[in-house]
């Protein structure tokens, strides 16, 4: 029997043992669903303050925070005033260039009087100017190298021309390879979509395999540069560290950008698949 029954003595005394059991049993159901409620309270605490963290109360990026943490601004009065631009305000037109720096000049002049169709003569030392810019029609070229292959009248042997230095192994050149890396890098676009930018803009034939082949060249290319940035952030006492997340199919990633300062054009990023929590920690960060 219990050494605290759940009941004063002189009741507990005076029950029957059936009761009795059946009184301890149910005490410790009790005790049980409490501890499970308890449990179950923290579980819910804990998921409630999940859903509530957004980027405002937590480290994450506002790219993650749920729609209801959008805020809203609040209705402004009615101002009364017309929509665009108001009166006093200065426009913002595009600059002229000089005369010698326009690469087509096409002079326009009346032949006669628009009102009584005299015929007309003369220079306007003043005329209207109106200028039209354009990008011209744009047509890969493509430059083809003949290895010659020819054979010694003395010795016999085969000698086969090189490429000069400078002309790439693969079948692009330099622009068609920075203009792929900036598309895929700085406008962020896919593969795909890179691909068909640039058949739609440069009428240029190219292979998603081609592209990624591109890309790994130009991380080679700035491999030194960008090691040369990432050991001066090291290098520094203090730095800015901020962290953004996305979705590579059905993983997690996480990029951590790290500035410093005074010189804060020198960065350094991490790109890692693990919580941020585990961001593995820099000499001097």
């Amino acid at each position: 029997m219990d050494a605290h029954p759940p009941l004063p003595p002189e009741i507990w005394e005076h029950t029957p043992p059936a009761a009795q059991e059946l009184i301890v049993a149910q005490a410790v159901t009790v005790a049980q669903l409490r501890a499970e409620m308890a449990q179950l309270r923290a579980t819910v605490e804990e998921l409630a303050r999940r859903l509530g963290r957004t980027s405002r109360n937590s480290s994450q990026p506002p790219s993650a925070d749920p729609p209801h943490a959008v805020s809203k601004r609040p209705c402004r009065e009615p101002s009364g005033r017309q929509p665009g631009g108001q009166p006093g305000h200065e426009g913002q037109t595009r600059v002229l260039l000089p005369v010698e720096a326009v690469d087509v000049l096409i002079p326009l002049k009346p032949v006669q009087c628009l009102y009584c169709q005299h015929p007309l003569g003369g220079e306007d030392p003043q005329p209207q100017r109106h200028q039209v810019t354009d990008i011209p029609p744009i047509k890969p070229v493509v430059t083809e190298y003949q290895l010659h292959r020819l054979v010694c009248p003395a010795c016999g042997a085969a000698t086969r021309a090189e490429l000069p230095r400078g002309v790439p192994m693969g079948e692009f050149g330099p622009r068609v390879q920075a203009i792929t890396a900036l598309c895929t890098g700085a406008y962020h676009l896919s593969q795909r979509a890179t691909q068909r930018a640039m058949d739609d803009l440069f009428g240029l034939s190219i292979s998603v395999g081609t592209i990624v082949n591109l890309e790994q060249e130009t991380v080679q290319a700035v491999a030194a540069p960008v090691a040369e940035a990432r050991a001066y952030v090291h290098a520094q006492p203090v730095a800015y560290v901020d962290e953004t997340g996305w979705r590579e199919g059905r993983q997690r990633a996480w990029l951590w950008n790290m500035s410093t300062m005074p010189r804060p054009d020198y960065c350094g990023a991490i790109a890692m698949r693990s919580p941020s929590s585990k961001m593995p920690r820099a000499p001097g960060i």
